[in-house]
């Protein structure tokens, strides 16, 4: 080997050696330490079925910060078995919500080790628990009784979501969000009752826009359900456009550091999109942009006039179906190309492995403010493995076909506007 070559290679190893040993950053956020730095804790209580924490957070104005969570799992509910590992998932509230003990007691009884956090800076009141069921009582009804944490990060209010966007990112909602997300993931994943390997993400809202930015920013995760929460603030009728109008010169920047639409793009994680076809926060316009720039494996569920909440978010039994398929090789929720019309018809193919027992057609008319106009649905067919249905009227403006299966699951097409 001449001298040339030698140094050739050795010049190559070095940059090759020093590429790896580079932190990956992406915007704010340092995604090499959040998954690999298990953030120091502290058990507040596991007396009780959900046990509550505390765990180190991002810095806020130069200051350290704790964030309080509840986790739940088979082994604190005292129904898991000696040494048996469950698979994990991470659970974001919305705007106005906290850490629910009700979603992680929901979850852990599903057969899943379960952390939810509060993204306020905040602590929900002690949950009390059902003596005889263990199941707790009236928490979620009394979610703004909370108690702001001594070394709380930053509140979810819009002045801190949107107004603090240039210069210092420490004192930026999203910032620390998405960031105390990916904690919670690593710490979760530490634990030696959680199956590290399997573990999943879903939140409701704002915490359904925070769930785009970790599975845009994490790939640890299998699987991801934001529910009505997307990308693309700053068009359509989102409600959130106005705040980040008023950003001025600093619109551009919010759009790239913070909107969803500009992260997933590198999505990976498997995702399922969750939405009602009138929801003011995250217009169906919105949300398809967003679902349509993810490369990874994804599906959606649209549903007619569906109620905004947290209760209603997470309510649908279509969000455990397929976290359950990626962490708990259940089956899968029922795949739907594109629908296609041909003649009169409209033509969707079907690849599932359960039964179909219900297509329908839904489209409206209407024009105006999205989150006003009124739906119609009629029935469709299953055709071999197809599903068949009449064209939608020329008047429509907005149409797409769900599909039922025999578990009493919903999947939809992408939703068409013409």
């Amino acid at each position: 080997m001449t001298t040339f070559a030698r140094l050739f290679i050795g010049l190559f190893l070095f940059a090759y050696a020093d590429k790896l040993g580079a932190d990956e950053i992406v915007g704010p956020w340092n995604l090499t330490k959040l998954k690999s730095h298990v953030p120091s804790m502290t058990w507040l209580d596991r007396s009780k079925p959900v046990h509550s924490l505390l765990y180190e957070g991002e810095l806020f104005r130069g200051k350290p910060t704790e964030v309080f969570a509840f986790y739940a799992s088979p082994t604190t509910l005292g129904e898991g078995k000696a040494g048996e590992k469950y698979p994990g998932v991470v659970l974001i509230h919305g705007g106005g919500g906290t850490a629910f003990v009700e979603w992680a007691h929901l979850w852990a009884k599903r057969g899943y080790a379960a952390i939810a956090m509060d993204l306020a800076g905040s602590r929900p009141k002690e949950p009390t628990f059902d003596a005889r069921t263990g199941a707790p009582i009236g928490h979620a009804a009394n979610q703004t009784d909370r108690t702001r944490l001594p070394n709380g990060g930053p509140f979810h209010g819009h002045g801190e979501k949107f107004d603090s966007i240039g210069g210092d990112v420490s004192d930026d909602w999203p910032f620390h969000a998405a960031a105390a997300v990916m904690r919670a993931h690593t710490l979760l994943r530490s634990f030696p009752d959680v199956d590290a390997d399997h573990t999943a993400v879903t939140g409701i809202s704002w915490g359904g826009y925070t769930t785009c930015l970790a599975a845009s920013l994490d790939d640890r995760f299998k699987a991801a359900v934001p529910v009505y929460g997307c990308g693309f603030l700053q068009e359509g009728e989102s409600v959130q456009k106005p705040s980040i109008d008023k950003l001025g010169e600093r619109r551009a920047e919010w759009v790239k550091e913070y909107d969803p639409g500009s992260l997933l793009p590198r999505c990976r994680v498997p995702i399922l999109f969750v939405n009602g076809t009138n929801d003011v926060h995250y217009p169906l316009d919105s949300y398809m942009k967003s679902y349509n720039v993810v490369p990874a494996e994804k599906q959606i569920r649209i549903e007619v006039n569906m109620r905004h909440g947290h209760t209603p978010g997470w309510a649908p039994q279509e969000i455990g179906l397929f976290i359950d398929s990626s962490c708990r090789a259940g089956k899968p929720l029922p795949k739907l190309s594109r629908p296609t019309i041909v003649g009169d018809k409209v033509r969707v193919n079907v690849d599932t492995a359960t039964a179909i027992k219900q297509a329908e057609l839904h489209y409206t008319v209407d024009g105006g403010v999205r989150s006003q106009r009124t739906w119609k649905t009629i029935s469709a067919m299953l055709v071999g493995d197809s599903i068949l249905s009449a064209k939608p009227p020329e008047s429509a403006n907005t149409w797409f076909i769900t599909v039922t299966d025999d578990r009493g699951a919903m999947v939809s097409t992408t939703v068409e506007f013409q």
